[in-house]
């Protein structure tokens, strides 16, 4: 089984649990709980800058893949209450 690291780097769950642990092991190794919270915020930023770094990047080598198509056929109209209009409808 192959580990999709992509994932689980910005996976909020994967770096509250290393958060935790960290935390938890300064605290049996004697620090006290201001280290231990320290340490915690740290690792959740430095979280939050690599999970922003890959998501940036699986967007930038997505290319165009996210840009809106205008001539879909199933391009939503704002006055209709986001109702699809079709390709060749004309508004009533």
């Amino acid at each position: 089984m192959k580990i999709d690291w992509k994932r689980k780097l910005t996976s909020r769950k994967f770096w509250a649990a290393v958060a935790g642990f960290t935390s938890m092991l300064l605290i049996y190794f004697g620090k006290d709980a201001g280290q231990a919270e320290q340490t915690v915020a740290l690792i959740m930023a430095g979280a939050s800058v690599i999970a922003y770094i890959i998501g940036e990047g699986l967007a930038d080598s997505a290319g165009d893949s996210f840009t809106t198509n205008y001539n879909s056929p199933h391009v939503f109209d704002a006055g209709k209450e986001n109702t699809p209009v079709e390709a060749g409808e004309t508004e009533a």
